[in-house]
């Protein structure tokens, strides 16, 4: 199995469990990355599961009547704050790989009742998007697991309007990681050992003809993935017993928390990793 299947089977297992605002440490990851307890209660509960490493809707300055897409889009939390601010005129458009997390997320938006926002299960280097249909293009603790960053920022390039802009929240490197971390794949599938150095976020957003490129460091204690312990096994009932232990047992290494928990014990993430804060402009 490679890396990307792995991402998406380990993610699809995520989409199919019961983590949700309703979970003390999936609230207390969520604001602790940015999240004000009135966005999480204005969205639904489910959309949220503990997976953020900043709020990308917050530092977008979004508008009403805008187009903003949201790679790696997971359960909708982005793309249902970005619909509240964008309006019934705009569009807020997510992007996942995983056919659960489309699933979870198309749910939600059924739920809830949003009119204005839509889901597309597909990679986020090929887009099925028009060139130039995007005002905003958003994401959340996501580039740093595709295998082909560059291909990624060309793609955003095609997808956006002439002036549009990037807000994204994400994992970068500020220095390299210790050999038995960067070649961990749960470190991997925990948003670290493929997490860029600072520096070559900057020039390959550049390269990818980005202009105004900023990459900076929110100084947020990563850490704060801490508090989802004890809490990130709980399963939906049809995953109920799956887990050894029974529902709500400790997570185990091998999934997404368990192994970002792992990491956490491990080194001190803080010294390696930053929540970073992106912006750019498509000249």
């Amino acid at each position: 199995m490679n890396i990307a299947d792995t991402v998406k089977e380990k993610y699809g297992r995520m989409a199919q469990s019961a983590l949700s605002s309703g979970d003390a440490g999936v609230r207390a990851v969520a604001e602790a990355f940015g999240y004000s307890a009135d966005e999480l209660n204005s969205i639904p509960s489910e959309a949220n599961m503990g997976l953020s490493c900043g709020n990308p809707t917050a530092m977008a300055n979004l508008r009403p009547g805008e187009v903003v897409v949201d790679l790696g889009c997971g359960g909708g939390l982005d793309v249902f704050l970005a619909a509240k601010k964008v309006g019934p005129a705009g569009r807020a458009i997510g992007i996942d790989m995983t056919p659960e997390m489309i699933e979870r997320a198309r749910r939600n938006a059924e739920q809830a009742g949003f009119a204005n926002v839509e889901f597309h299960l597909a990679r986020i280097d090929a887009m099925p998007l028009p060139a130039g249909s995007a005002d905003v293009i958003i994401s959340n603790c996501v580039i740093n697991l595709a295998a082909d960053k560059p291909a990624v920022f060309r793609e955003m390039a095609r997808v956006l309007k002439a002036g549009g802009r990037l807000a994204i929240s994400d994992i970068a490197l500020k220095k390299p990681l210790p050999p038995q971390i960067a070649s961990d794949v749960m470190a991997y599938v925990g948003c670290v050992a493929g997490a860029m150095l600072i520096d070559d976020y900057v020039a390959a957003l550049k390269a990818a003809g980005f202009a105004h490129v900023q990459v900076i460091d929110s100084k947020t204690d990563l850490n704060a993935y801490a508090k989802i312990e004890g809490q990130s096994a709980c399963c939906s009932p049809k995953m109920a017993g799956e887990a050894s232990g029974g529902c709500c047992s400790p997570q185990p290494t091998d999934s997404v928390h368990g192994g970002l928990r792992d990491v956490l014990s491990k080194i001190n993430v803080n010294a390696y990793a930053a929540s970073v804060k992106v912006f750019a402009v498509k000249p």
